[in-house]
Parts: structure tokens; C-alpha cells; sequence
């Protein structure tokens, strides 16, 4: 631990150093503020990432979180589409992943178990007897370094290393985030992770979107297409069963615009039911590594559409079915039932357990990438 204090110490100083990379009011760049103190004296940070057509991102180096992001609607007016807190005390109260980095493993693991070559490891069990997004102290709930990175647009660089054992993963996983924000209105999201031991990785972000502004009622009229004809019926846990189930014919065909709306609450669908909503992954048709277009999703009076390009074979479609208003948002606004969606983009859940599944697992001399591009 004081090896790691050590090093945020010195990333602090090289902050101060940073006035090359940064710039200052409506100029296109990176602004570096203070965020807030964490409970062990640590100080997170908030990046400002502005492009020369005025859209902004802001993230702290606390769970690599987009805390806002502002998008124009039809109109080329700016507003912020994304769940979030306006401090970090906010975040520190608990928040269902609002924006943040995830991992070890995004999504779940059955039973909080899996085995590597005969031997059994044993995770945190942290939803509805399962594991979920890294566990009780994920990827979202650390302070990572970060820096702004070299190139032509506004680029943060996160890094984290993530110890043998820690949430009872193995090996030591050193993991590299960067997001950059493009000039056409697009932010892309790179992850890359190596290990000294055999581990499974599956990183992912948990931005939760609501594009006719944060705080602005429900997205049961926004359209979703996903690219995908098929999809992971889940048991009553929200485990996948094993089963690839064809869309067509059912509430979970995308494959055309949709009105979220349309079939979230059909309850004669047993899906609907175990997800409470729409708590599932898709299979994109293109499942290779290739960066391709998997989500678009539109919401009709601002006009705001936006696009999901991504590496990974599949993308979980969650409609905030979770949300019931205890968690006080930005501008002390509830975040009531499906006040926000998330389109994370990710290897199948539960693959560790799975063999017929794509594998999630990382060996020592190789490297994890993954590259998510959200455009507007």
C-alpha cells in the first residue's frame, strides 16, 4: 500500500506539471479541477475534455467516471446526457455504477466462482447470490492515475494495477483506459490489460444515457436498434442459461428502431419477467474483434441519435429497472425507474463458467484490447 500511495504522490506532482497539455475557458482541450477527498485523504480529480464544436466530457480519475457528458439536440443546443453526481461524495454514498470503468468482470458470474486449470477462486457474491461488476470494491470504486495523453484531440489516460487476489482475482493486472473525445462529436473509449497470471478480464464502461437530458423523465420513448439477432436468456439470477435465442418474433427484436416502451412491459414474456425489463445481452451478428456499428439509439423530441461502435462480440442492453429514486442525481434531481439506459459493450457474461461461450481469459504475454467509439 505505500508502494501505491508513493506513486499517486508523484502522478499528483506530475499534475501540476500538466499546463502544456491543458487549456483554459471555451478553448478545445483538457481542464484539470479539484473533485473531492476521499475517506483516506487521497484527492480525486476532474478532467474537462472540451472539443472545437463545444461538446464536453468530464471524468474523474475515481473509477474512471464520466460524471457529464453534453450532446446538441436538433437545435445545436448542448446538454448533458448522462447520470451522474455532481461530487464525489455523492459517488462515495453508493451509486449503481453511474459512468463508470468495470471490472475485473463486467456483468455477472454465476455463484461468484470459476475455475483455471483445475483450480477454484472464489469472488464476492454482491447480486442476488452471484458476482457482479468486479465486486464489492470493482474498478469503479478505485483511484486511478491519470494524465492527459499525446495526439491531436483531447485524450485522458487512466492506468490502474489491480493486485494478485484483489476481489479474489489472480495475477496482477495492470490496466490502461484511455477516452478520447473525437472532433466529430464521438467519444472513444480504448482499453488494453496484460497479467503475470492466467485471470479472466472483461472491461466495459456503465455510462447510464437519457438523451433527452439527465433528470428528464423515462427513455421508454427512445428507439434502440442493435445489431444483433440474437440473444442470452437468463435465469431467474440473471445468469445466462447457455442457450444463443433467436430475436425474431419477440420482444427482444431490435433488429429494426424500436420504442423501448414497445415491449419492456410485457410481462407474457418470461424474460421480461427474470429482468424486471430489459436486463440482457445480445450477440451482434458481426461477433468478431473489428470495430462495427452495434447500437443506434435515438430519442425523437431532441432529435439526439447516437451510435455504438465496438471490438467486443456482444452488448448488454439494461433499461434502469433498478432505479427507484434513492439515488439523488445532479441538480438534486431523483433518478426515478428507467430514468436512464445503459448499452455496455462486453463479452458474454458468465463466460469463466461457460465453456461454449467466447473466452474471457488472459494469459500471462498476451494483451487484452478493446475499443468502444459512442458517436453522436
Amino acid at each position: 500500500m505505500k508502494k501505491i500511495s508513493s506513486f499517486l504522490s508523484i502522478t499528483a506532482i506530475a499534475g501540476v506539471l500538466m499546463c502544456v497539455s491543458c487549456t483554459s475557458g471555451q478553448d478545445a482541450g483538457i481542464v484539470k479541477s479539484p473533485f473531492g477527498t476521499l475517506p483516506d485523504g487521497q484527492a480525486a480529480d476532474l478532467y474537462t475534455l472540451r472539443n472545437e464544436k463545444g461538446m464536453t466530457v468530464k471524468i474523474t480519475n475515481f473509477g474512471g467516471t464520466i460524471v457529464s457528458w453534453t450532446a446538441p439536440d436538433k437545435n445545436g443546443n448542448y446538454e448533458d446526457i448522462t447520470l451522474g453526481c455532481d461530487s464525489l461524495s455523492g459517488y462515495l454514498k453508493g451509486t449503481p455504477y453511474f459512468g463508470s470503468i468495470i471490472g475485473r468482470y463486467g456483468n455477472r458470474i454465476a455463484k461468484g466462482k470459476f475455475s483455471l486449470d483445475g483450480k477454484e477462486y472464489t469472488l464476492a457474491t454482491n447480486n442476488i447470490g452471484n458476482h457482479l461488476h468486479g465486486g464489492l470494491k470493482g474498478f469503479d470504486k478505485v483511484l486511478w492515475t491519470a494524465a492527459p495523453a499525446n495526439g491531436s484531440e483531447p485524450a485522458l489516460k487512466l492506468r490502474y494495477t489491480s493486485p494478485d487476489g484483489e476481489e479474489g482475482y489472480p495475477g496482477n493486472l495492470q490496466v490502461e483506459v484511455v477516452y478520447t473525445l473525437q472532433q466529430d462529436n464521438a467519444l472513444k473509449i480504448e482499453y488494453s490489460a496484460t497479467t503475470d497470471k492466467k485471470t479472466v478480464c472483461n472491461l466495459t464502461n456503465h455510462a447510464y444515457f437519457n438523451l433527452a437530458g439527465a433528470g428528464k423523465g423515462d427513455i421508454l420513448n427512445h428507439e434502440l436498434a442493435l445489431y444483433a439477432d440474437r440473444f442470452l436468456p437468463v435465469d431467474s439470477t440473471l445468469i445466462p442459461t447457455g442457450e444463443l435465442k433467436p430475436v425474431a418474433g419477440s420482444v427482444f427484436d431490435f433488429t429494426r428502431p424500436v420504442a423501448i416502451g414497445a415491449g419492456i412491459n410485457d410481462t407474457g414474456d418470461a424474460q421480461i419477467v427474470a429482468g424486471g425489463g430489459y436486463d440482457h445481452c445480445w450477440i451482434l451478428k458481426n461477433n468478431g474483434n473489428t470495430l462495427k456499428l452495434a447500437a443506434v439509439l435515438s430519442e425523437p423530441v431532441s432529435g439526439r441519435r447516437m451510435e455504438v461502435h465496438t471490438t467486443e462480440p456482444a452488448i448488454q442492453f439494461y433499461s434502469g429497472n433498478f432505479l427507484d429514486g434513492t439515488v439523488v442525481g445532479k441538480g438534486n434531481i431523483p433518478y426515478k425507474h428507467r430514468t436512464g439506459l445503459c448499452l455496455e459493450t462486453e463479452h458474454y457474461p458468465d463466460s469463466p463458467n461457460q465453456p461454449e461461450f467466447p473466452t474471457a481469459v488472459l494469459n500471462p504475454g498476451e494483451t487484452y484490447r478493446s475499443t468502444t467509439i459512442y458517436k453522436f
